[in-house]
């Protein structure tokens, strides 16, 4: 089994717009362990965010939100260090209120 650390995925979407910002790669016994999910507010103003787990691609329901309407305040930064762990095709969806928000991911491809 091969292990890669790295940056998973980065992401600053447009405003109120669901974005993918990681999916795990395809093939048989992929997965991903999501260590830190960092948030940064770029503006002067508040902002809301949210990020969802999304099984198998599944088309974005209530049920996957891990984070829903967070506000951050003009400038500030938050780290999620929560564990996600993702099999194959696994995705994971953020967004921004006013897009002013980007997210940085970080973790462990394993094939």
């Amino acid at each position: 089994m091969a292990v890669s650390y790295k940056v998973l995925g980065q992401t600053k979407p447009a405003a109120a717009t669901a974005t993918t910002a990681y999916t795990v790669p395809t093939g048989a016994g992929n997965y991903a362990v999501v260590s830190t999910i960092s948030v940064v507010n770029l503006s002067t103003s508040v902002d809301a965010i949210r990020i969802a787990v999304r099984p198998a691609g599944e088309t974005l329901e209530d049920k996957h939100y891990v984070v829903f309407d967070q506000s951050l305040a003009a400038y500030q930064s938050i780290f999620y260090t929560i564990g996600i762990t993702a099999a194959s095709t696994d995705v994971i969806t953020v967004r921004s209120l006013n897009g002013t928000s980007a997210f940085n991911i970080f973790g462990s491809e394993n094939s």
